[in-house]
């Protein structure tokens, strides 16, 4: 057990490990897990990495659980890394990969901030789960929550798509959908959490998705012998993954895996929802509130996200971007994946495409360059968007 505390993201304030909480008492922002990095150096190193178990667990010194047998688990993580050579010779670019979030249990990138929320939930003595979801994480949190044997309560928009719903429906969980967006969910469960009896497992609002999430950042580098690549190119709608594979890279920089060079952090929005876009091309630290967002991405339909500082730092530092896409092109391009790759991408995955071509109309990318796009989930559980 390597925790030391958690930490407010925004004022710093240090908060006890070992409670459930989810935001700062303080000022209301995301709180992180912090470790005693030279303690969990000594038993997780590089060479040690080969036999351990190929799932996200292998990095078990720098996640958050204490027991063992809390740990929910379907076997997610460590997910292929595939070199998309066609695609990469259509570009021009030899050194394009894509990373298949797909393959995951529950067949999205959710499945890695569930199972650790999941598992901090049980072992910190939650009985009743809640969570606003546009589609994939909803899924996630019935399948974790019905494996660890507690109550998960979801909340999803109407026009969710319906693979989503089904999946929640037979994994045991509670539905409700409802008129609005994402946000007017998270109202919802924030208006009758207390009375309910609900731990609220949103996006960033409690300590544990992110470290989850953060598992992509050490599989990346593993996966390219701690190379880190050129550039990330990130679908981003509540941005945990972005955010945790940030936290990651400082984490294996402290532990002496990796030096201080880091990818472009390039977050990808879609043109009718992008208040990370927004606020990154007016300078702003913190994103107002998307009006009338609208996309059949509904992973990237997040108006208003509460780790925006965190995604918008990230990219700054690291020499990134923000770029919006169409919808149109985001569709076209889950063709155009599949086609050359044989990836049934989710439509948010697709995103990446035109984007990495307005990257590199732009010289923000060289074609030289190494570059790996997330494809967060399977377009299998998109197939209204198809129709």
């Amino acid at each position: 057990m390597n925790v030391t505390h958690l930490e407010c993201a925004l004022c710093g304030l240090r908060h006890e490990a070992r409670r459930l909480l989810n935001l700062c008492t303080e000022c209301g922002k995301p709180l992180l897990v912090r470790y005693d990095l030279a303690q969990a150096a000594a038993t997780l190193t590089k060479d040690s990495l080969p036999g351990r178990r190929a799932d996200l667990w292998r990095y078990r010194e720098v996640l958050p659980v204490d027991a063992d047998e809390n740990i929910v688990s379907f076997g997610e993580g460590w997910t292929p890394l595939l070199h998309a050579a066609r695609l990469g010779q259509q570009l021009g670019m030899p050194e394009l990969y894509i990373k298949d979030e797909s393959q995951n249990p529950t067949q999205s990138f959710k499945a890695r901030g569930m199972a650790a929320a999941v598992s901090m939930a049980k072992e910190l003595g939650a009985k009743k789960l809640a969570v606003p979801s546009a589609g994939n994480a909803a899924g996630a949190l019935a399948a974790y929550a019905a494996r660890a044997g507690l109550e998960s309560f979801i909340f999803m928009p109407k026009d969710t798509p319906r693979a989503n719903v089904v999946e929640c429906e037979q994994t045991g969980a509670n539905v409700t959908l409802m008129d609005g967006l994402i946000t007017d969910c998270g109202a919802e469960v924030g208006r009758r959490k207390e009375a309910e009896g609900w731990f609220d497992v949103s996006t960033l609002k409690e300590p544990y998705r992110v470290e989850g999430k953060k598992t992509l950042g050490y599989e990346l580098a593993e996966q390219l012998d701690w190379e880190l690549p050129d550039a990330i190119v990130y679908p981003t709608g509540g941005g945990t993954g972005l955010i945790g594979m940030w936290k990651a890279f400082d984490e294996m920089e402290q532990m002496g895996w990796i030096g201080s060079k880091r990818p472009k952090m390039v977050t990808v929005q879609a043109s009718g929802c992008a208040p990370i876009v927004r606020a990154f091309e007016e300078g702003k630290r913190f994103a107002d509130e998307f009006p009338n967002a609208a996309t059949t991405a509904s992973g990237l339909r997040v108006p208003k996200a509460i780790g925006d500082f965190l995604i918008l730092d990230a990219i700054r530092a690291s020499g990134g971007t923000a770029v919006a896409v169409t919808d149109d092109e985001l569709i076209a391009a889950t063709r155009e994946i599949g086609a050359a790759e044989g990836v049934f991408c989710a439509p948010e995955g697709a995103a990446c495409l035109p984007a990495l071509r307005q990257l590199l109309e732009q010289g923000l990318v060289e074609k030289n360059e190494r570059v790996v796009l997330f494809n967060t989930g399977a377009g299998v559980k998109y197939l209204e968007s198809f129709s």
